[in-house]
């Protein structure tokens, strides 16, 4: 059969790749574009795999059954050794909720789509990505998509050479189209998705189906057309960030990049090249599939089970443990199935191939059907761990487009006469929801709440069109005669600093897109000025609740780890004066908010914060948190009794504020 030359310096732009994701995982400093490294891969892969077809088919020997049998060797005893590993671990380490979880996620990657399942869940109450363990697999699932459909595309194209080229050229054009697109609309299609990825495996095509009058360059062309090359990739890997919009335009950098080197080493060796040819490098290639595959779920389940942020030296302790496993996944399951020492014949490995997805997707599907058997925990720990569920009746409360008008307001207490209160917020007015029902029914009330995930209730700061159309709706009910006290409930730090890891996706910015700290203060502070002096123009009393101690850390995780590990949780918390901190523009806002007579504060800190200083995540065997700023319903009712004030003064007799002062 006509094979494919090997080229050592391929197996280097591979540890490039490697590296650069290995590092930027693991938090090094620098590295903060380092996730370009997965589309180095792709670029690579696409000028393989079409080189491999592409010589096959012009002989006239290539075969689907040979193709997808070489594939499956190459590429899943290795995954499956891996998913085998982290499910054994996850037995002893992870959450029933996080176990169901995996459980998916191996169900999903055995039948190679575990790309869509991570797209789906790249939500607003979705589990942090750095705790789902098999996150990485998203890459491995285009490829295999690709691997599936690329072939039957060759197959359908005409047999002249000029057509198959124009026809492959324009749709890397269309797939980069929809890549441009997509990362304005909808940017988790456009990470997770083969259409909007396939443009950077097609640039890789393209450069395998070129005429060989490409190739052949002058030594001095070739060593600058190199150079530039690896200037782009680095510029990319050192030079973005988390908040690059990605891919898109952006991935123009590394694609271009990984394309001049690919072609510029093609035919003559250029110092990158001899560089990328060099032992270590082409050592560090041979491993990159293995090391990708296990860097990850080691990644994971360290910071699963630690219970502190990991030291530099814990992290390079890590990445080399990363580097044994990988080393050792290449040399005793990689290696010994591509030689063929291991199920020599296509038949086989197709067969064990299949075995192998049926048994770990039946083993996936498993861990749901029993909800991730959560017998295996102590039922201490497994009280900890329920925390990080939400009620299917409070999720119903999380208002969005598709909620008919009718469902906008969960209803809550005595439906009297009385113009029932209003509470109106984001997600943590949701997580107040027991508070505001056993209240309400115990003083004998009327509360009705609207929320929905990430809206700040305040005019024209809106994060979406979404959360726009929501505010509006809500406005439509605070007629004079329909609502009485407002409550006005938000995460409201998040739209000001970000979330605690810094992501600034609902921080308020300016038309541009630009964040600065002191812009988005004083436009929170304008709009909720005119939004409060709305509402007491509307005769409406307005209370005004602010959000709770943010954790560092999710503490159903914490302290269900601390629970398995038999250590004490006394200590788990956040420092009151971390809190006051990031607090203090929020708390300066509502006091002088609060000058209205008719404008109350609410402060849940003083109830979950100690004379120690420290505002604790855990109370008599309950964590107080689902996650690490939403309270869980047991936090929920520990701070009732800031509430009690505004259940008084909903009943029967009581003074109201006037109108307008």
């Amino acid at each position: 059969m006509s094979s494919l030359a090997y080229r050592r310096d391929i197996d280097g732009l591979r540890a490039v790749a490697v590296i650069a994701v290995v590092l930027f995982h693991f938090g090094v400093p620098g590295f903060t574009g380092g996730f370009v490294g997965v589309d180095v891969f792709f670029v690579i892969s696409g000028y393989l795999i079409t080189s491999i077809i592409w010589n096959q088919r012009q002989a006239g020997q290539f075969s689907f059954v040979d193709f997808w049998a070489r594939r499956a060797r190459r590429i899943l005893p290795a995954l499956f050794a891996m998913i085998i590993a982290v499910l054994a671990v996850g037995w002893f380490l992870l959450a029933p909720k996080d176990y169901e979880e995996l459980g998916r996620s191996v169900r999903y990657q055995v039948m190679f789509v575990s790309n869509i399942l991570f797209m789906r869940q790249d939500g607003y109450f979705d589990v942090a990505s750095d705790l789902k363990p098999l996150l990485h697999t998203w890459s491995l699932a285009v490829e295999e998509q690709f691997y599936i459909v690329f072939p039957l595309l060759l197959t359908l194209l005409s047999s002249r050479l000029k057509h198959r080229r124009l026809t492959l050229f324009g749709v890397l054009l269309l797939s980069f189209g929809l890549s441009v697109w997509a990362v304005a609309h909808h940017p988790e299609k456009a990470f997770f998705l083969l259409p909007m990825r396939a443009w950077e495996l097609l640039a890789g095509a393209m450069l395998a189906v070129a005429p060989k009058s490409a190739w052949r360059l002058k030594p001095m062309a070739a060593q600058w057309l190199s150079l530039l090359g690896m200037v782009l990739i680095l510029l990319a890997v050192f030079g973005y960030d988390k908040a690059t919009p990605f891919p898109g335009v952006a991935a123009l950098l590394p694609v271009l990049g990984v394309v001049l080197l690919i072609l510029a080493n093609g035919h003559r060796e250029t110092w990158i090249g001899q560089f990328l040819s060099s032992r270590i490098m082409v050592g560090l290639g041979l491993v990159s599939y293995s090391w990708y595959l296990w860097h990850w779920p080691v990644f994971v389940f360290s910071r699963y089970a630690s219970v502190g942020e990991p030291s530099a030296f814990d992290s390079a302790g890590l990445i080399l443990l990363t580097l044994l496993l990988g080393y050792l996944s290449w040399k005793f399951v990689e290696t010994p199935f591509r030689e063929r020492r291991l199920i020599a014949g296509r038949r086989q490995i197709l067969l064990a191939s299949a075995c192998g997805v049926l048994v770990l997707g039946l083993a996936g599907q498993t861990l749901r059907w029993t909800d991730g058997l959560p017998w295996r925990l102590s039922d201490q720990a497994l009280q900890y761990a329920k925390a990080r569920e939400w009620r299917p009746e409070l999720m119903a409360c999380l208002a969005d487009d598709k909620t008919p008008d009718d469902k906008l307001f969960c209803r809550y207490g005595a439906q009297n006469r009385l113009p029932p209160a209003l509470v109106w917020g984001d997600s943590h007015a949701t997580a107040l929801i027991p508070v505001f029902d056993e209240g309400a029914k115990a003083h004998g009330v009327n509360v009705i709440l609207a929320s929905s995930a990430g809206c700040l209730p305040v005019d024209g700061l809106e994060h979406d069109a979404r959360c726009a159309r929501f505010n509006r709706r809500v406005e439509q009910a605070l007629m004079p005669q329909a609502v009485g006290d407002v409550v006005l409930v938000a995460h409201w730090s998040l739209y000001l600093y970000g979330d605690g890891k810094g992501d600034l996706g609902h921080a308020l910015k300016s038309a541009d897109g630009h964040y600065d700290r002191a812009s988005a203060e004083q436009r929170l502070a304008d709009g909720l000025r005119a939004r409060v002096a709305q509402l007491r123009a509307g005769g409406h009393r307005v209370w005004l609740v602010k959000e709770v101690p943010l954790q560092a850390f999710s503490p159903p995780y914490r302290l269900t780890r601390l629970a398995m590990l038999d250590r004490p949780v006394d200590d788990v918390g956040l420092a009151l004066a971390e809190h006051h901190k990031r607090q203090a523009f929020i708390s300066r806002l509502f006091a002088q908010l609060a000058q209205d007579p008719a404008v109350q504060v609410v402060d849940p800190a003083p109830r979950l914060c100690d004379a120690s200083g420290l505002c604790r995540a855990e109370r008599s065997g309950y964590s107080l948190y689902t996650d690490d700023n939403h309270l869980s319903e047991v936090g929920a009712r520990f701070v009732a009794p800031i509430l009690e004030p505004l259940f008084v003064s909903l009943q029967p007799g009581q003074t109201r504020g006037n109108a307008s002062r």
